[in-house]
């Protein structure tokens, strides 16, 4: 998957019990990433993605994070010792990441409003780094 490509829709079962795909999220800038509690710099990015929802999700920034874990329990103790309150879901057999060509924790997309690819990150980022909180912020906006 790369920077322009159409981005794969998907379908996935929340943490709050609701089905969603990525084309839910039209005319919203999503923030697609993939984790797992067994992936430190994933745990390490956690809050930063948490800061990241919480500045911008007024401005239509939505962030979904999809865990690979197997282990449920290790999963849900996570989300509530971190407090995560954006949305979440697991996807323990990475059906997902695999049509994203995810093999690498944590990996995130940028995909706009049309559905497209806009960036992708390999590795841990920093959401409340100011140059990359502007490109999300600014992606946010195009229309």
């Amino acid at each position: 998957m790369g920077v322009n490509d159409k981005a794969p829709d998907f379908s996935v079962v929340t943490d709050s019990g609701r089905r969603i795909s990525r084309s839910d999220f039209g005319g919203r800038l999503l923030v697609l990433n993939f984790w797992a509690t067994w992936c430190p710099p994933c745990l390490e990015e956690i809050p930063s993605l948490e800061e990241l929802h919480k500045r911008l999700s007024a401005a239509g920034v939505v962030v979904l994070g999809i865990s690979v874990d197997n282990d449920a329990e290790a999963y849900r103790r996570f989300l509530e010792q971190a407090r995560v309150s954006f949305l979440t879901a697991r996807d323990p057999e990475a059906r997902i990441a695999s049509r994203y060509g995810t093999f690498k924790f944590p990996e995130t997309y940028l995909i706009d409003r049309h559905g497209r690819v806009r960036e992708k990150i390999i590795g841990t980022a920093d959401w409340t780094e100011p140059e990359l909180f502007e490109r999300v912020r600014r992606l946010s906006g195009e229309t």
